[in-house]
């Protein structure tokens, strides 16, 4: 889920998405067969993130799911 509190354009919030698709379908064998929820918590700045193409952007999206399926393998 990713609502507009947190990322206030429609790309950035589809940028995001994207990101968590590729990375969920990564870790998809590793995981067991289940539907898992991925939840937006904080903001992601346009003061910060420019750009919703941009690579910082998309980098720092990327670092913090593989952190989040690689807990998420581990518990299971």
């Amino acid at each position: 889920m990713v609502p507009k509190r947190w990322a206030k354009r429609a790309v950035t919030r589809n940028a995001i998405k994207r990101q968590i698709y590729t990375v969920s379908a990564d870790f998809s064998p590793k995981q067991r067969q289940a539907a898992f929820v991925v939840r937006l918590r904080r903001d992601f700045s346009r003061k910060v993130y420019l750009s919703a193409s941009s690579d910082y952007l998309k980098h720092s999206v990327r670092t913090e799911l593989l952190a989040l399926m690689q807990e998420g393998a581990r518990q299971s």
